[in-house]
């Protein structure tokens, strides 16, 4: 059975003073789905965030959740269906984790903002699904950038809402946290049946872990899976007139060089995939070797590893990939 479609925009179009900088919009995303939102700066990712949000208004179009404009919703029944995380709201420094998390069920509480046993109930579960409550009593300035974010995800569970927005999540954090944040957002789509959607830069993070892309290209947004807007070519285009191009083959992200130094290279699979990686990088195109090859680099078949450059009736041995390349810049010089 498929997904129903709830957060949908229609014929959506988003700018400041009533002049468009996105038209046209006509997106979906599902219910426990990971929505990833990719493209360039100042192509108005954050824009479309924040009208999807409600935080400012669309130049023309609608946003509709579960079937129905947003514009139609009370101010706190929309609290209670859309959060969102922005790149600013982690400015809070002097309360704790538990204070913020508990912010979560304001659409909840009243005027009074008293938290009843079932408020605090949720409030722990949140803590403990993105693994904070240990810090629970720890100031936010007290932690680290990864926690913070930890922290922030766990205050949009408490608010208990079927969408989610986090705009760049990933920025100030370090490898090991870009993939735990966002291996955490795709458990609680399964998990939580949420539907999030979040904007990013880090394009092999959202080809890995995202349920669909939302991509801008030339000011328009196309959606997919990520191996279709591999195929039909929409991925490619993000990155043209720029030094970075997309290997279709390889699904790989590199940098456009000038190979015009060619080596011919054998030898065993896995060191055979890092040599040619780091001569690739250093601007060599690699061939597999030929029988009539005059020169070549051989890798050895087990470790430790060693690398042999037969060339010109001479073999010269390298024990490291760093000094064979050293070598090799040197003598193409």
């Amino acid at each position: 059975m498929q997904p129903t479609n709830y957060l949908t925009m229609s014929h959506l179009s988003v700018g400041y003073h009533r002049r468009a900088i996105l038209s046209d919009l006509n997106l979906s995303a599902a219910e426990c789905e990971l929505v990833a939102l990719i493209g360039r700066n100042g192509t108005g990712k954050s824009t479309l965030m924040r009208t999807v949000a409600r935080l400012q208004p669309a130049v023309s179009g609608n946003v509709l959740i579960d079937g129905k404009p947003i514009e139609q919703y009370s101010r706190n029944d929309f609290a209670r269906l859309l959060s969102i995380v922005s790149t600013e709201s982690v400015g809070v420094s002097h309360l704790t984790v538990r204070q913020l998390v508990s912010f979560g069920r304001f659409p909840y509480t009243g005027r009074f903002g008293k938290l009843s046993e079932q408020d605090a109930v949720l409030v722990e579960e949140a803590m403990r699904m993105v693994g904070i409550k240990p810090l629970e009593n720890r100031f936010l300035y007290e932690i680290s950038d990864g926690e913070r974010q930890r922290a922030m995800i766990a205050r949009t569970l408490a608010q208990d809402t079927g969408v989610i927005l986090l705009d760049e999540p990933t920025a100030f954090l370090d490898m090991p946290n870009k993939y735990e944040v966002v291996r955490l957002l795709h458990r609680l789509t399964r998990e939580k049946r949420k539907t999030i959607v979040f904007s990013t830069h880090d394009l092999n993070i959202a080809m890995e872990e995202a349920d669909k892309l939302w991509l801008m290209v030339d000011n328009t947004l196309y959606e997919g899976a990520p191996e279709d807007l591999v195929l039909n070519r929409r991925l490619s285009r993000v990155f043209e007139g720029t030094k970075l191009h997309f290997d279709e083959n390889k699904g790989e992200f590199k940098i456009r060089r000038s190979d015009t130094r060619v080596v011919h290279l054998s030898g065993n699979d896995k060191a055979y995939f890092w040599t040619k990686k780091a001569l690739e990088r250093l601007g060599f195109s690699v061939h597999k070797v030929l029988n009539n090859s005059d020169s070549e680099i051989v890798v050895s078949d087990g470790q430790p590893f060693f690398w042999t450059l037969r060339r010109n009736g001479r073999e010269v041995r390298f024990d490291s990939i760093y000094d064979l390349s050293q070598h090799l810049i040197k003598i193409s010089d």
